[in-house]
Parts: structure tokens; sequence; C-alpha cells
């Protein structure tokens, strides 16, 4: 017997796709203009084997937030090099050699995505991040394209709040 589709489902429904360039970044000490990129985050999840005599079961294991990376523009005034600078020696200072507590160096980051109007339609808290590597580019006589500054973070979790 043939089943009958709902008008709604037939007829086109319109939608608006998030674009890649409506965002917003929060972070204590870089101002939100210097962040020209991020990525959303990401998760993987680990294996646990139950072996019982020639099987072998498979579960879910520990949860692995992935890197987050994002790049930064490196304005003249305010330095971005100096903002970044500034976050790592909170977790090593080159000078003297020591090391901070997490409590210094560990930060909570919120970004938010935005609509077409500017309304906030998604959002997420980023907690527990931390500069896993910073690369502050190069420099090259033949080119006179703006320095930025690519930083890899690690984070604890993420939330996403909408």
């Amino acid at each position: 017997m043939a089943t009958l589709i709902p008008d709604s489902d037939i007829f086109f429904t319109p939608f608006e796709p998030k674009t890649k360039n409506r965002f917003i970044m929060y972070m204590n000490g870089i101002p939100s203009y210097m962040i020209k990129k991020i990525n959303r985050p990401n998760v993987t999840f680990g294996d646990v084997d139950i072996h019982h005599i020639n099987t072998k079961r498979k579960l879910k294991g520990k949860i692995d937030w992935g890197d987050f990376t994002m790049t930064l523009h490196d304005p003249v005034v305010p330095s971005g090099a100096q903002a970044v600078m500034e976050w790592v020696r909170t977790a090593h200072e080159s000078v003297t050699g020591r090391d901070g507590y997490s409590a210094f160096y560990k930060r909570d980051l919120q970004f938010e995505v935005l609509g077409p109007v500017g309304d906030i339609i998604e959002e997420w808290v980023l907690k527990g991040a931390y500069i896993k590597t910073a690369n502050f580019g190069d420099m090259d006589w033949s080119d006179d394209q703006p320095t930025e500054i690519e930083l890899t973070l690690r984070i604890d979790y993420a939330i996403l709040n909408f």
C-alpha cells in the first residue's frame, strides 16, 4: 500500500546556512579583531576491548578533545606577538626558566557564530585552553602580505551551549 508524504516534506523549505566568516572569539589578553581564523572543536573517542574467551566486545573509551587551531593577525600596535608571548610567559618564563601553575596559563575561551543579521546562533565555550605551539611566521623581503601568528591550543573539553 502506498503511503502519502505530507505536503511539508515535498515542497522546498527555505533555510539559511551558517557561513565561515561570521564569528567572534573572546580571549583574555588577545583582542577579538586579531583573530582571523579558527576551527570548531573536534572530538575522538578511544576504544576499550573486553576480552572473553575467543571474542572481543568493544566499548567507548575515554574522550579526547583534539587540538584547536587559530590564526591571528599581527598588527604593529597592539602587537599580536607580544600578546601571545604574554600568554606563553604564564606557562614558561624563558629568562628565569620558571614554569607556571595551570591556574595561570589555562584559560577559558568563547566563540560565537553569528547569523546574517548579527544574532548569536551558536556559542562554544572551550575550557582549560593552553598553548601547545605558537608559530610567529616568517619574514620575506619579496612578500608584502601582512604577518600572521598560528596557534595550536589544547583544551580540557568544549561545551556547545546552543
